[in-house]
């Protein structure tokens, strides 16, 4: 099955940007990035802000956009059948050219989980230097490490 990535959640003042590998089955179903209750990508993000969690879509929105983040996926589209990154074939990669030209200060971009990475390094050729951080993915899938010690990896937004 063909799936198309959603566009960036992104500001002119983004500073960071965290790119996930593709949306996977629940969050194309909900059309919001990381829509699987079990992911938790957004639990981090309200920890690591300090903020009190919520489920609303635009209020997450908004916590990656006031503390100058943007989101968006390194595929912008792929075959997958499923949600595994394992599955996924065909695969395309997002326009980073000129998504980083059109957001000048970002400096560092954050991979949530190695098949993020590994797909950034193979498809994106970039002209600027970047900081690229890998971090462990954020899925129920990923069970290779607990919850608190992925969050205690995370916590590296604070000092970027």
């Amino acid at each position: 099955m063909k799936s198309f990535s959603f566009p960036p959640i992104s500001s002119n003042d983004s500073k960071l940007l965290i790119l996930g590998t593709m949306p996977g089955t629940k969050s194309l179903e909900l059309n919001q990035y990381y829509g699987h209750s079990q992911n938790n990508f957004w639990k981090f993000m309200f920890h690591i802000f300090n903020e009190d969690f919520s489920a609303d879509y635009e209020t997450r929105k908004n916590l990656l956009l006031k503390n100058n983040i943007s989101l968006w996926d390194v595929l912008q589209y792929c075959d997958r059948v499923g949600s595994l990154d394992s599955n996924i074939k065909n695969e395309m990669a997002n326009d980073f050219e000129t998504f980083l030209k059109n957001h000048p200060n970002i400096k560092t971009i954050l991979f949530n989980g190695q098949k993020a990475a590994a797909f950034f390094k193979k498809y994106v050729h970039l002209q600027k230097s970047y900081t690229l951080i890998t971090l462990p993915s954020t899925s129920p899938a990923n069970a290779s490490k607990t919850y608190q010690s992925k969050l205690d990896e995370w916590k590296i937004i604070n000092s970027l």
